[in-house]
Order: structure tokens, then sequence, then C-alpha cells
């Protein structure tokens, strides 16, 4: 199972893990300051508008120290789905979060399927996206 969490975006809803069972979800830790991270992001933006009515619900956490430089970021490249703040607590639920970008792709049930550490292989995810998606 995903470890739970519940905690405020940046335009401070609450993202409650838990309430998004029966969705398939991309959870990625990020900073503005990797490198990787910034190339994925334009894809997880265009997944979340491909996918999102199948039932994919990205989440991306920042390990940036504050939300300063993140929310000017994240509004410069119009990400269109949650970006929470994280800390070494939510990374330690998630086996241990050491270096960015690390992303988890959670099934319907609230499974964990896959863990990517480093930059992912894009179109290898997005076949197991599209694999979970199909599973009802």
């Amino acid at each position: 199972r995903a470890p739970a969490f519940a905690r405020p975006d940046l335009q401070n809803h609450r993202v409650d893990l838990a309430a998004l069972r029966g969705k398939v979800v991309l959870l990625n830790f990020w900073a503005t300051w990797c490198a990787p991270c910034r190339l994925e992001m334009p894809r997880f933006i265009e997944w979340q508008n491909q996918f999102g009515p199948q039932g994919l619900q990205i989440v991306g956490v920042s390990i940036d120290d504050t939300a300063t430089p993140v929310r000017p970021f994240v509004q410069k490249l119009r990400v269109n789905y949650p970006v929470l703040m994280g800390d070494a607590r939510l990374g330690e639920r998630y086996g241990g979060v050491l270096g960015v970008p690390v992303t988890f792709l959670i099934d319907r049930k609230g499974i964990v399927r896959a863990r990517f550490d480093g930059a992912a292989d894009l179109p290898t995810l997005e076949k197991q996206i599209r694999r979970l998606l199909a599973a009802r």
C-alpha cells in the first residue's frame, strides 16, 4: 500500500491520497533545481490532460526547502496538477527519497506498482500508466 498522507498544495487545497483511491496516481518527488525533474514535468502536464479523464491523477511533491522558488516555477510551466511541499518524513514513508526525481505509480486500489529512481524512462512509464488505467 502507498503510505497515506494529507497536506495542502500550493493553492492551499487539501490533497489526501486516500481520497484519490479509484484513480491511478503518479506521485512525483521533484525539486526546482533538478534538471531531470524539469525535463519530465512537461510530459506529466500532457499526461494529466490526456489521461486525466480516464482516471489518472498526477501529484507533485517538491522537496525544495521552501515554496518561494516553487510557486513561480509551477506558474511558468502552467502545471495542471496539484503540487505540494514535501519533507524528510514524507520521503521516509516512501522508502527514503534521497535524490530526485523519484516517481511512484499507484494503482486504483492504492497499491504502489512501480518506483522510478532518477529520470524515468518516459515511454515505459506511459505504458504502465495505460496498463493500470485499463485495469478496472
